[in-house]
């Protein structure tokens, strides 16, 4: 397939010479100041519209460095329509920006609901409404829920990301739970996601059907590489939630390749950390934090080697 998502992103990996992705989480108490003004914040359709320029104006800093965005749905969401007209708004900015589209929203259901889901959300416009260039997307109802996002993909060259094994600490709480075969439930989430994206490899080796691993659990990331070899990893935890670069090393095969690794709140309220209160503007924070956090991934994982 001309549009295979696996090999867009690797692509775009690969120009930009790096893996990070920039998660757009906007949190009204967060906002600069100048952005939020004398707004009432129970105005949510003048909030929404904040959180729309907050967003871009991040897409704006970053579009020379990163490959991929990866906006969080729910941020957007709990300010009701005005927050869903912001939240599209964005995706088309990035797409007119020419930056791949990680939709953080976490779908999964079954049937026709699945089936609605999947044609939202993926395929870049007019291929669904949303315009995305994939999702993630809950298993935990069973492969049949995973089949409608997996037949999106394949007719619109959309890609997902299934979770695995996430970054949250509660993660253990089912996702490690082991079964009659002695195995963790997140290995036969992972053995399900490695024999879906086998059937559709790309040029570079890998699959449109990824999977969510959290940098969080660094001796898991490098145990669901050699599970999930097809599978191009979506890493969160780096930064805020205490992943650090060298944690996510072996998500990476040895060409660098193989994950994208996403920081959100290090990044985008970069201007609140200590070591960037010298920077003149939050927006020259934000493109400050995304230099250092390239340059890390760089020195402690085989992304170096995406330099040549």
């Amino acid at each position: 397939m001309e549009n295979h998502f696996a090999d867009r992103l690797i692509t775009a990996i690969k120009t930009k010479q790096t893996p990070l992705v920039v998660g757009l989480d906007p949190r009204w108490e967060r906002l600069p100041s100048s952005l939020t003004g004398k707004i009432d914040p129970a105005d949510f359709k003048t909030k929404a519209m904040a959180y729309q320029r907050f967003c871009c104006d991040i897409i704006d800093a970053v579009v020379g460095i990163v490959p991929a965005v990866k906006p969080q749905a729910a941020f957007f969401e709990h300010l009701g329509p005005g927050g869903m007209t912001a939240l599209a708004n964005v995706v088309e900015h990035a797409h007119k920006n020419g930056l791949i589209v990680i939709m953080d929203a976490k779908r999964g259901d079954i049937g026709s609901t699945a089936e609605a889901y999947a044609s939202a959300f993926l395929g870049v416009k007019p291929a669904s409404v949303w315009g995305c260039d994939s999702l993630t997307i809950n298993p935990y109802l069973g492969d049949d829920s995973l089949q409608p996002f997996v037949t999106q993909c394949r007719a619109t060259g959309a890609g997902i990301f299934v979770l695995v094994k996430t970054s949250n600490p509660g993660s253990q709480t089912l996702q490690e739970l082991s079964t009659d075969s002695n195995k963790p439930i997140y290995q036969h989430v992972a053995e399900m996601v490695q024999q879906l994206t086998a059937e559709d490899l790309g040029e570079f080796g890998y699959g449109s059907i990824g999977a969510v691993v959290g940098a969080t659990y660094p001796q898991q990331l490098s145990e669901l590489r050699s599970l999930m070899p097809n599978s191009i990893f979506l890493v969160p935890g780096l930064g805020a939630q205490g992943g650090t670069a060298a944690d996510v090393a072996g998500g990476f095969d040895d060409q660098g390749l193989g994950a994208v690794i996403n920081s959100s709140r290090a990044i985008i309220f970069a201007y609140q950390r200590e070591e960037y209160e010298a920077v003149d503007d939050w927006q020259t924070a934000v493109e400050y934090a995304t230099r250092d956090t390239v340059e890390q991934l760089a020195t402690h994982t085989s992304a170096g080697k995406l330099r040549g």
